[in-house]
């Protein structure tokens, strides 16, 4: 039985993950590691914990004495790394957490996977799924490629940036076999609501102000997470030893845009007057360093992989939306911070 860690799995994009892993390859046993900050929620997999092949471990990637003793015990034959800071504005106030996360921990990983499998990288894979961010801005014009130059302006970039450069050296370096993904902003269920689209949801729902930063008119391409997992996946399994793929969502919205579709959408939800969601909008500050926009070419991935989004944003807007109002308890827990007393429930 082959053992694949997932960092950062009871999070957004890595519960999808493991969820997708663990339900489809019922012969790998998956051991998801999470430090359990307050963007990781146990809540998030709990429809899987009961499953023989699964198994969750709480820990920090950046203690390294107990990542090199997780990989003695375990043995593991992949890792699917995503753990990581991942909030440009928290970056911002506290920009040496996300070294510490994102770059020490990242290197106690790949020094422990390096170590391990020394004597025989056959079969063994290291997989770091890293942002589209760490490319920087682009104008009015163009996709970022796998080829495109690093050009990060926050943080939160830098930090990912300088983590992606260490997994490519290590492949140099020492031969370990890595695959790299940059992708877009994801979206869709179980996203901890700091981030603009759950966050829009709760704050329309509770009739509170929607902050949009400056005039409203930064781009970004958006990718549904189920669609990301599905992209993992394939990478994982039938990506090249040392490669890159770029995964988007071909789908580019400027904020303020995206801001009206939403407050359209759920106002059609909660039996609002079309256009009562839009009274909330309320423009704020730049934040320092806003990239103006990115989108992401990932023609690659489709080619090679044959890889595509399966819906359009419209669709997996609405299946979000939906999902936030199915499950209300659960964006109730996470913003009151009650999720915590299940952890404490469970693994006491």
């Amino acid at each position: 039985m082959k053992k694949i860690l997932i960092t950062g799995g009871a999070g957004f994009i890595g519960s999808h993950v493991v969820r997708r892993f663990v339900n489809k390859y019922p012969e790998y046993q998956i051991i998801n590691l999470d430090a359990l900050t307050y963007a990781g929620n146990l809540e998030n997999v709990k429809d899987i914990e009961h499953l023989p092949n699964y198994k969750f471990i709480k820990g920090d990637i950046v203690d390294e004495t107990f990542i090199n003793d997780l990989f003695s015990i375990h043995n593991f034959d992949g890792v699917l790394h995503l753990a990581a800071e991942s909030h440009v504005d928290r970056s911002i106030e506290d920009p040496l957490s996300f070294v510490k996360t994102n770059v020490i921990g990242t290197m106690n990983l790949l020094n422990a996977a390096k170590n391990q499998w020394k004597d025989n990288f056959k079969g063994k894979r290291f997989y770091h799924i890293s942002t589209d961010e760490v490319y920087g801005s682009l104008g009015a014009e163009g996709l970022f490629t796998e080829t495109t130059s690093y050009d990060p302006n926050s943080p939160y970039s830098a930090s990912k940036a300088s983590s992606d450069h260490f997994v490519r050296a290590y492949g140099e370096t020492y031969g370990l076999p890595y695959v790299l993904t940059n992708c877009s902003n994801n979206y869709g269920s179980y996203h901890f609501p700091e981030k603009l689209i759950p966050l829009f949801i709760n704050n329309i729902i509770n009739n509170k102000p929607l902050p949009v930063y400056g005039d409203g008119n930064y781009t970004r391409d958006w990718l549904f997470v189920e669609d990301h997992a599905i992209a993992i996946d394939l990478v994982f399994h039938e990506g090249k030893n040392h490669e890159t793929y770029n995964i988007g969502g071909f789908n580019e919205w400027k904020n303020i845009d995206l801001v009206k579709l939403l407050c359209k959408i759920m106002d059609q939800k909660l039996g609002r007057a079309e256009g009562k969601s839009q009274e909330l909008i309320t423009y704020v500050k730049d934040r320092p360093g806003h990239d103006f926009r990115y989108a992401i070419d990932a023609s690659k991935i489709n080619k090679e992989l044959g890889w595509k989004p399966s819906v359009t944003f419209e669709e997996g807007l609405e299946k979000t939306i939906n999902w936030y109002f199915d499950n209300e308890d659960w964006l109730k827990n996470v913003t009151s911070g009650a999720y915590k007393e299940y952890y404490q429930k469970q693994y006491s």
